[in-house]
């Protein structure tokens, strides 16, 4: 691999690293405010590792609702992340403790710092360099926030959450050059924010998936000029 490549892929695995990982400091506030100590905060970045299912169990028991109803909102919601692992095994080819290490790893921005690369080698670091630089900084900066507590005030004025969604959506806009990609992610979108109040948490996304899944079984025929080519074998 070109070293200019591998550079500009650490670049912007570090640069999506800091987006979200920094948020970090946001869960640990509200973990501590939700009546979990630091130490429980800490266990649940360094084993849970999927801030959306983190932000739901301790959302869950902020409100007052009992630790297993927060698990399982919790469950749902991480179970995204199987749906990425469909995709990520064939495409990474690790095996044995390397897999193990990889599912760890599996969240949002790996999966979309992977998919998006022409090749193996760039998928493969795309996705550990992405997947590390968040796992650092999130626990680093779950950390900082549960120690400071209240002291930080509403972590939401400092604009974490938006810098969030746009690192999100920067990872996505290359998927979104054809226009199968654009209305699967339109028609996804709309659904997912229909049902935003209507349903518990994780539903949204997972009916969002539904609709990704059925447009790529309708369109199976067709070539994602997006995707790693079939010609390029893994090792």
């Amino acid at each position: 691999m070109d070293a200019g490549i591998r550079k500009g892929i650490v670049n912007d695995a570090i640069a999506v690293g800091v987006a979200t990982g920094v948020y970090g400091i946001s869960f640990g506030a509200i973990s501590v405010a939700s009546g979990l100590n630091v130490w429980q905060t800490c266990a649940l970045s360094l084993l849970m590792f999927t801030g959306a299912s983190q932000y739901a169990l301790v959302g869950v028991v902020g409100a007052g609702g009992a630790p297993m109803t927060g698990a399982a909102a919790a469950l749902l919601l991480g179970t995204r992340n199987a749906l990425y692992g469909l995709k990520l095994a064939p495409m990474l080819g690790w095996r044995g403790w390397r897999r193990l290490g990889a599912a760890h790893l599996t969240i949002d921005e790996s999966t979309a710092m992977s998919v998006l690369r022409p090749t193996h080698d760039q998928a493969r670091l795309g996705f550990l360099s992405t997947g590390l630089s968040v796992f650092v900084l999130w626990n680093a900066a779950t950390l900082f926030g549960a120690v400071l507590g209240d002291r930080m005030g509403d972590p939401r004025v400092w604009g974490l959450d938006a810098a969030v969604g746009g690192a999100f959506l920067a990872l996505l806009w290359p998927r979104l050059s054809t226009k199968t990609n654009r209305i699967a992610g339109v028609l996804g979108a709309a659904l997912a924010l229909s049902l935003v109040q209507f349903t518990p948490a994780g539903v949204p996304v997972l009916a969002a998936a539904t609709v990704a899944i059925g447009m790529g079984l309708l369109t199976r025929s067709e070539t994602d000029p997006t995707e790693i080519p079939d010609e390029e074998h893994l090792p």
